[in-house]
């Protein structure tokens, strides 16, 4: 059984003992968001992201989430320093 890093939380909160209290999205999440808007932004990217998403007979829109979340695990990676 795999598990997928998720970078724990995004935004922790602390409760009146100090203790985090995971609360909202996984920094994975967050970083998939960034990732998404920044593809979004770019004609020329989107361009051949659709042209590959054709040929791959996948919609638009889960070949930008895969690309977002494939670059999210890298920025996680990069991060642990591995």
């Amino acid at each position: 059984m795999s598990t997928t890093h998720t970078g724990g939380p995004a935004f922790p909160s602390h409760g009146s003992m100090g203790e985090v209290v995971h609360e909202g999205m996984h920094l994975r999440d967050y970083f998939a968001a960034k990732v998404m808007q920044a593809i979004r932004s770019d004609y020329k990217y989107m361009s051949e992201l659709n042209e590959g998403a054709q040929a791959l007979q996948r919609s638009h829109y889960d070949a930008v989430a895969f690309v977002a979340y494939k670059q999210a695990d890298a920025m996680l990676k990069a991060r642990d320093g591995i």
